[in-house]
């Protein structure tokens, strides 16, 4: 039997690796000593050393400091070992290039803060209830299954603090999180290779009170945050005692930003309400309203004929649009440059990405907007064996290339490009590091654009199939658009099981309507 084997596997790896290692130091106290124990045997015997800096820990009975305890992680390889390939981030480049590495040439350590994939085209039907969390979240360990079953291969729940170019190490912290969790503590990984895949923050553009108040919709725990705080303010709009005019704030839902993950959203939204909310909320139908606020054009990449059929179709479903710039934003409204307040009691906030505070202290060059700096090969240039790609990087200046959008199509191509590359060195006896400098290198890469699609709620999408915005090509609207829309994106999830739960979800929701239980 198939899981009998993985089992036999499993446990003369790990028994493998338990004689092969040993504990670098004395375990901390503060950590349960079987999970230091765990540890510690995959790390390195190099000697560990406690850092100075005091991080503050909230342990329920308020903030102490403590002092994070810095171990041994995994230290240069050796001759006998594979080349070690080090990805930190897990979204769509980072994840494609871990899917199409070879792992008979390099061993690979995965460093990030989520141990999945999250599918994000399809992530605002899960604030809704038309899809599962799960069928939009992606193990690392079923996209890589090397990661799980190989001795050399890792995933880490971390953070990189920081990269040693000079020495070839990263430096990392643990995430951890809730009221009784463990202290942070750091600790170091040696690469022969190293691609940053972190990704980009979401940019709020200085605005206060926006990290405080407002939800991004770009992980699944933000839209579990969104799917609990909407049928919360369900639920309390209808008790008794809560005024008109409370009821009317509860019940708005403000989404700021009109790109395809806000228009999507609301379009979501507003199909919810149409369908599911006025019919099992009846005392409360009629205070429940979405308004989108964008600076200037919603789908401001579409075509123009598009954009206006998707401004009739949402403000025909019951969407507000306003053209206007947020100023502020504070518990219970929000204030537009004109002065005028929003209040609201879902802000949901989609306005694009910026460079994250870890690619700002990366001291390498930076291309425009801030993003790390890559060659035609998706290389850094000024630090060797290290690359970038997705979110996080853009076309140096000298390229004469222009930094491509923060699309998903775009760091998926770079993802598969990158590890077509990092196969051919590596076959070429280049992995190691500091040795693929004779190494010729392939084509560049060449991201060509296959096309824009968005779906606005009430079984009508867009699809936008033409190059650039002045070049001409397919665009179309309506029900055969959506049809396109969700066929296209169910092929293009992942995993047959992911597809599988996708379809159900689809078709139960198709036939029961939306679950609205806030679990």
């Amino acid at each position: 039997m198939p899981w009998f084997r993985n089992l036999v596997h499993l446990s003369s790896t790990a028994f493998k690796s338990q004689l092969s290692h040993k504990p670098a130091v004395a375990v901390n106290k503060s950590i349960p000593s079987l999970l230091s124990h765990q540890l510690l045997l995959q790390f390195s015997n190099t000697a560990a050393t406690a850092t100075a800096e005091k991080v503050p820990v909230d342990n329920g009975g308020g903030t102490k400091t403590s002092t994070p305890t810095s171990y041994a992680g995994l230290g240069p390889t050796k001759g006998d070992q594979k080349p070690r390939l080090v990805v930190l981030g897990s979204g769509w480049a980072g994840c494609r290039l871990i899917k199409d590495i070879d792992t008979n040439l390099y061993d690979v350590v995965c460093v990030s803060p989520r141990n999945h994939m999250v599918f994000t085209p399809l992530l605002a039907s899960t604030c809704v209830g038309t899809l599962e969390f799960r069928s939009v979240a992606e193990p690392i360990g079923r996209i890589q299954p090397a990661i799980s079953r190989e001795p050399g291969s890792y995933y880490f729940l971390a953070n990189s603090t920081g990269i040693d170019f000079e020495n070839h190490v990263v430096n990392c912290q643990t995430v951890t999180d809730g009221v009784d969790t463990l202290p942070p503590w750091d600790f170091k990984i040696s690469y022969d290779k190293l691609v940053i895949a972190s990704g980009a923050d979401a940019s709020t553009f200085g605005i206060k009170g926006v990290k405080e108040h407002a939800i991004f919709l770009r992980e699944v725990h933000h839209a579990q945050e969104i799917r609990r705080r909407l049928l919360l303010n369900l639920m309390l709009s209808d008790v008794p005692g809560v005024s008109d005019e409370e009821k009317r704030r509860l019940l708005h839902c403000v989404v700021v930003g009109g790109g395809p993950t806000g228009v999507e959203f609301s379009g979501e939204l507003s199909d919810f309400i149409q369908r599911d909310v006025r019919q099992r909320y009846a005392h409360v139908k009629d205070y429940i309203h979405v308004t989108l606020i964008e600076a200037n054009e919603i789908l401001s990449s579409f075509d123009d004929r598009l954009r206006v059929y998707a401004t009739k179709q949402l403000i025909k479903s019951g969407v507000r649009l306003v053209r206007g710039v947020v100023k502020d934003v504070q518990p219970e409204k929000i204030v537009l440059s004109d002065g005028t307040d929003v209040p609201y009691g879902l802000l949901v906030w989609s306005t694009g990405v910026g460079p994250s505070p870890f690619v700002k202290s990366l001291d390498i060059p930076k291309s425009p907007g801030g993003r790390i700096g890559v060659d035609e090969w998706l290389r850094i240039p000024s630090v060797p064996d290290v690359f970038s790609i997705g979110d996080c990087c853009g076309f140096l200046e000298s390229t004469g290339k222009p930094v491509l959008p923060a699309l998903a199509q775009v760091a998926e191509r770079q993802g598969k490009y990158l590890a077509q590359e990092l196969n051919r060195i590596g076959s070429a006896g280049g992995g190691r590091a500091n040795s693929s400098k004779d190494i010729d290198l392939g084509a560049p890469f060449v991201y060509k654009h296959l096309g824009s699609m968005a779906t606005i709620g009430r079984y009508k999408a867009l699809v936008d199939l033409r190059q650039t915005k002045e070049a001409k090509g397919i665009s179309m609207a309506g029900f055969t658009s959506w049809f396109i829309w969700r066929s296209a994106y169910l092929t293009r999830v992942i995993s047959w099981r992911n597809r599988f739960y996708v379809a159900i979800n689809w078709l139960t929701t198709l036939v029961f309507g939306r679950d609205i239980s806030r679990i």
